[in-house]
């Protein structure tokens, strides 16, 4: 499910779970443990990564749409602490995104310092209006912080994959390389910063990031609230079982 990979003080996390490192319940959980354990390792840098052709297909709708309130709600507060993690991470963090990411993928990938990107015919953004699906506000802001207020209202109102290289012209990600190159680029934009002087570079990373933490200052019961009910409203349940029958059609051929 979850690959760890050392690299002399940084670590891969590699998203491990066939066919498309689908966002369940227990991948959100272990990567959420991993991301808030590795500073108190002792790792100085983190990556993210996926396998060769698809970094994640965000969210695994199939089990998310079998449970309940209760385990939906719980799920989403993990979802939010693994946002949390990564946005307030006191090591610089990077993406590798190896291929495809849509949705959930993107949305991890957004909370990183840095986005590397594999070059060639793969697309990422946020398809939730595609498939019937309101984004909570967080994400919207993050989204937004990273492409332009008004590109990003227009990319998340219409929830248009983009390919790799408008998502480079518009600053979703930041490099594209080789997809066998993606790691290796994170690994090397990760050594740079953590050759210059630490103490420097941490304070004014952290000063430079605080908007983003601003983001997951509190503990926000009510927005928690209205993404489980949204969930769960008629709409967006016609919507998921839809996205379920098209997932399932496709496994049939």
């Amino acid at each position: 499910m979850l690959e760890r990979i050392e690299h002399d003080g940084i670590l891969e996390l590699r998203l491990a779970r066939p066919p498309v490192n689908a966002l369940s319940p227990g991948l959100v959980h272990a990567l959420r443990s991993e991301v808030e354990s590795a500073p108190r390792q002792g790792f100085h840098g983190l990556i993210l990564s996926g396998r060769e052709g698809v970094y994640s297909g965000g969210l695994d709708v199939p089990e998310l749409i079998r449970l309940d309130r209760e385990s939906m709600a719980a799920f989403w507060d993990d979802f939010c602490g693994l946002m949390g993690a990564l946005a307030c991470s006191p090591i610089p963090t990077v993406a590798a995104i190896t291929g495809h990411s849509p949705a959930g993928g993107a949305v991890i990938a957004m909370w990183c310092d840095y986005r590397v990107m594999a070059a060639g015919d793969y697309r990422i953004g946020l398809n939730e209006t595609q498939v019937g699906l309101a984004i909570p506000p967080m994400i919207i802001d993050g989204f937004k912080r990273l492409v332009g207020a008004h590109r990003g209202e227009r990319l998340v109102a219409e929830g248009r994959l983009i390919p790799a290289s408008e998502a480079l012209q518009i600053g979703l990600v930041d490099e594209l390389a080789d997809v066998a190159a993606v790691v290796p680029q994170a690994l090397a934009w990760l050594r740079r910063h953590l050759a210059l002087p630490q103490h420097a570079f941490l304070a004014n990373r952290r000063i430079a990031r605080a908007d983003l933490g601003r983001l997951f200052d509190d503990d926000d019961k009510a927005a928690a609230q209205a993404f489980v009910e949204g969930w769960f409203s008629a709409p967006t349940q016609a919507a998921l079982q839809a996205l379920v029958a098209q997932l399932q059609a496709r496994k049939r051929r």
